[in-house]
């Protein structure tokens, strides 16, 4: 008989448990009741490398291979002209050959616009009617024109600094929590409570990471909570997302039409081809169904259970925590706030049009202030131009939301991954006990005077020790003279005994 899918994690080792400890999620038949598995059925999907993986369990053994359908070359089109650009992948090329997060595939239809017209103009002035104008215009369209797109590009740039530093607000203050969460909230001595606690922990862990991965969705008008880096996260809240989501679009139905988006149109400058960002929403409201303030309700369940550990368990008792954990649910509800507002709150349209008029006034005039003096390089040279000057306008219609899926935005599931690192790293370890790492003799307090350890220096008499806190000034200042490059690894401790 088949079972419905069950979450279980990937295969991993653990010198604890052996090899079936899991992350993840599993699919078909689970382990029998005797303890055996089923090995032809029972394993895991996992995002890898970009593929989804799935691992057999065989004796204690996996097997990973790749499954699901191959790209197609639409698709890697669509990735490779589609964001946000990774910067830790290093390109060889030089700044002018790069594709990739240039702006020429948006100006690659325009330009051709141009390329026709100015043929057009400089035929006709040279076969037929004498069309050419003035080229003092040059100079008084040109400062118009250096104007619009020095303030276009100013407060594009602006809205664009503004993301990423409320981005940064949200991390920050993430960690902050989180850290303050696993270390400070204490775990209660007798074993069932402690694992409660442990448990409760890591569940906020989740709500942190689950805060900034809505964030990040809700940015990008995706208003629903079943995404596959938030559902397992959030499965356990009723969210108004959760509730409206029964009567939306089948997850099938809905990934199949949006690998079809017609983000062709976008990628070529083709505006009366692009996609209503907020299509999803205006189709719910139409149906009368609300998707809540998703980020919100998540922060509101954080808040319960930062209520269950200082007043129910009181396992959060010191007054200076309590205060810093409110004061970080602030200020990551005031970085969203402050994404909702970039978002929300564009160039005035009127701005828009009047640049856009404008670039394009300019550029169309060009052949027949050209011809008089450059007759046929009339044609490369407003192509030139064009390129230059619509570029520039490209960039900032680009940039001006940063938190959307074009190349050169804002890198928001680079972000929430490294948060999810983040989280990971700090949690797996108990929170340390000072004595510990402190009481060691591998603890050298006096480095680089001294490579001597905690035991060594406890020896000495508090005369000794403050004794050489002062020689350690000199040697400090002899260590620079010699200038050693930070940079080199060493095996060794230099410092006297």
């Amino acid at each position: 008989m088949e079972h419905p899918p069950v979450a279980n994690p990937p295969v991993t080792q653990s010198p604890l448990l052996g090899d079936n400890i899991t992350a993840g999620f599993s699919f078909g038949t689970p382990p029998a009741a005797n303890g055996t598995t089923n090995t032809e059925k029972f394993g895991m999907v996992s995002p890898e490398g970009g593929q989804f993986m799935y691992t057999y369990l065989s004796e204690n053994k996996s097997t990973t291979m790749p499954t699901g359908p191959e790209r197609t070359l639409s698709e890697d089109l669509d990735n490779y002209f589609s964001g946000p650009l990774d910067p830790t992948l290093h390109s060889k090329l030089p700044y002018y050959l790069r594709m990739r997060g240039s702006i020429l595939p948006v100006m690659i239809l325009p330009i051709l616009f141009v390329a026709v017209w100015a043929t057009v103009i400089t035929a006709i002035n040279q076969y037929g009617f004498d069309m050419a104008v003035d080229s003092v215009l040059l100079t008084v369209l040109g400062f118009v024109v250096g104007m619009s797109l020095s303030f276009r590009s100013a407060t594009a740039y602006e809205r664009y600094i503004e993301g990423r530093k409320f981005w940064q607000q949200l991390i920050l203050h993430s960690r902050n929590l989180a850290r303050i969460i696993w270390i400070h909230t204490r775990e209660r001595s007798k074993e069932e409570e402690a694992k409660d606690d442990i448990l409760a922990k890591l569940t906020a862990m989740n709500l942190i990471l689950a805060f900034a991965q809505s964030v990040k969705h809700k940015l990008r008008h995706e208003i629903e909570y079943d995404y596959a880096d938030l559902k397992p996260l959030i499965n356990n809240l009723n969210t108004f997302a959760k509730t409206a989501q029964s009567a939306d679009t089948p997850a099938a139905t809905h990934n199949k039409y949006f690998r079809k988006v017609k983000t062709w149109g976008q990628y070529l400058g083709v505006p009366f081809c692009e996609s209503n960002p907020t299509k999803a929403i205006n189709k719910a409201l139409k149906q009368g169904k609300h998707h809540g303030n998703l980020p919100f309700e998540i922060m509101v369940y954080l808040a319960a259970y930062l209520e269950h550990v200082i007043v129910d368990t009181k396992t959060l008792t010191h007054p200076c925590w309590q205060t810093q954990v409110s004061a970080s649910q602030l200020a990551m509800m005031d970085a969203y706030g402050g994404c909702e507002r970039v978002l929300k709150t564009p160039l005035p349209l009127a701005y828009s049009i009047a640049i856009s008029q404008i670039t394009w006034i300019y550029v169309l005039s060009l052949p027949f202030q050209l011809y008089p003096r450059l007759k046929w390089v009339t044609v490369p040279g407003t192509v030139v131009a064009a390129y230059i000057i619509l570029g520039l306008a490209a960039i900032g219609r680009e940039i001006e939301n940063p938190f959307g899926r074009d190349v050169n935005d804002l890198g928001l599931g680079r972000y929430c991954s490294g948060l999810q690192r983040d989280l990971n790293v700090l949690t797996s370890q108990a929170p340390p006990k000072s004595k510990q790492w402190m009481m060691t003799d591998k603890n050298m307090p006096l480095w680089p005077y001294s490579n001597g350890g905690w035991g060594f220096w406890k020896g000495k008499t508090i005369d000794e020790i403050r004794s050489a806190l002062a020689h350690k000034v000199d040697d400090q200042s002899a260590r620079l003279a010699t200038k050693p490059d930070s940079s080199e690894r060493t095996d060794e401790h230099p410092g006297v005994a």
